[in-house]
């Protein structure tokens, strides 16, 4: 549709356009979330009660936690975070801390070592990985199960992000193929989904117009002549303008000022990288500090949901058994290699200090998704939920028992945050079973390991 059609025809599937830009614009209330319902009052596929979308996302973050540091002191809603979660205390109310939930397929058994090829491989799957660098068998990851039932729904069925070079294919952790530890989405036993972990390409992939070739040549065209992808699309921007109410005025400004400032960022990132690292071959959009890059992908997540542009997503942080150091908080160490700690307690601290890093970036990112408003007033927070976990448990044993394991997000309403709940010992795949519920999904009777639902989430 064009923007000279009347404005009752508007729906939240337009899009702003211009030379080679298609900008998906977020809810707006001038709209109505009425389209969103079934014409039998029956709530559709992932849409909320309310009309709004219901978005899920899992994030992986790598080698465990030091659990002394991880779970909480108390029960239920008599809780209180420990060092780790406490970034997460502003969000409190919209956050379950999920105790007892194992991945017993990742345990080594006769398979001996490689407990982060399993850690990383099983996180979504479930199964038993075949141990082989050629011979690679997963299974399908439960985010493709569910972006197979409601991908149709959006631009992008779902959508995968990542901070690491991807590697399917080699040996890496004891004979394990490199495929299981780079890749958290598999679309079938023998076939992961590559993750985009270049900000620029994730934002031309979400934002740019035409195919591949096209993106690339207005891509060209626009770092030419030095204007913003939204530059192209101004005019339909002021004429969208005249037509929404003042809130909505407001918001799609915000809405545009947070796209520019992100496009504006990731060329800093590319100009200062190509500046202050001469010797280093960067992929241009990728930030050489660590802190920023992580940011930007998140923050690439935020817009994705908030445009609807997809309403399922993935984002590995770093591969299980990365061995990234943290000079940003003064770690030169790598990570890997200090969570074999053997108990000494000055590597036990610096392995804590990096897990409440990773949950600063998730703080943040909830955040964004907590102040950012959806189309039936609630925030995008509390109309998704994200999972924020890792494959292994206590990095220094191995274990892959009393996952941690974060869930945020109100569901739209579905869920019961505020909680810490010790599950007893179950498998991590019936949370997900529990969370396909709440999607609308034809019911699953099993996914991976599972053994049923997981009740009192």
């Amino acid at each position: 549709m064009t923007l000279g059609q009347n404005a009752t025809s508007l729906n939240r599937r337009h899009f702003l356009r211009g030379l080679g830009a298609s900008i998906a614009l977020p809810a707006f209330a001038s709209m109505g979330a009425s389209h969103l319902l079934a014409a039998d009052g029956v709530t559709p596929l992932a849409t909320t009660a309310s009309g709004a979308p219901l978005r899920t996302a899992f994030v992986y973050f790598p080698n465990g936690a030091i659990p002394a540091s991880w779970w909480p002191t108390g029960e239920g809603a008599d809780f209180q975070f420990k060092r780790t979660l406490q970034p997460l205390e502003p969000f409190k109310d919209m956050v379950q801390v999920l105790g007892g939930l194992d991945h017993e397929s990742a345990e080594g058994r006769a398979d001996g070592a490689g407990d982060h090829a399993r850690g990383g491989g099983t996180f979504l799957t479930g199964v038993r990985l075949n141990k082989s660098a050629t011979n690679v068998r997963a299974g399908v990851s439960i985010d493709q199960v569910m972006a197979r039932q409601i991908g149709h729904l959006t631009r992008f069925p779902s959508l995968e992000l990542s901070c690491e070079s991807g590697r399917r294919s080699g040996a890496c952790d004891s004979g394990y193929s490199c495929a299981y530890q780079f890749n958290m989405s598999w679309s079938s036993a023998t076939s992961p989904m590559p993750a985009e972990s270049n900000p620029r390409l994730a934002f031309e992939r979400l934002f740019g117009a035409g195919a591949p070739s096209e993106r690339r040549a207005n891509l060209a065209q626009r770092r030419q002549e030095q204007k913003s992808i939204l530059d192209f699309a101004l005019e339909d921007a002021k004429s969208m303008q005249r037509r929404l109410g003042s809130q909505d005025v407001q918001k799609l400004d915000q809405y545009l000022d947070g796209v520019r400032e992100i496009e504006a960022r990731i060329e800093k990132s590319e100009r200062f990288d190509v500046d202050l690292n001469p010797a280093i071959v960067t992929p241009l959009g990728v930030p050489g500090d660590y802190t920023e890059y992580v940011q930007i992908m998140f923050d690439m997540l935020v817009l994705a949901f908030q445009t609807d542009s997809t309403r399922i997503a993935s984002f590995l942080l770093a591969h299980d058994g990365s061995n990234r150091s943290f000079d940003q908080i003064g770690i030169s160490e790598g990570h890997h290699e200090l969570t074999h700690h053997q108990n000494r307690s000055d590597w036990i601290e610096k392995v804590a200090d990096i897990d409440l890093w990773y949950v600063r970036q998730f703080s943040r990112f909830l955040e964004k998704l907590q102040a950012t408003k959806d189309l039936d007033g609630k925030s995008l927070l509390h109309n998704s939920m994200i999972v924020y976990g890792s494959g292994n448990a206590d990095a220094n044993r191995h274990t892959h028992n009393n996952l941690p394991i974060v869930l945020a997000g109100g569901g739209g309403g579905t869920l019961t945050p505020g909680r810490y709940v010790k599950h007893g010992s179950q498998p991590l795949t019936n949370l997900f079973l529990s969370m396909s519920d709440r999607l609308g999904l034809q019911e699953i009777s099993r996914f991976g390991d599972s053994v049923g639902r997981l009740s009192n989430v």
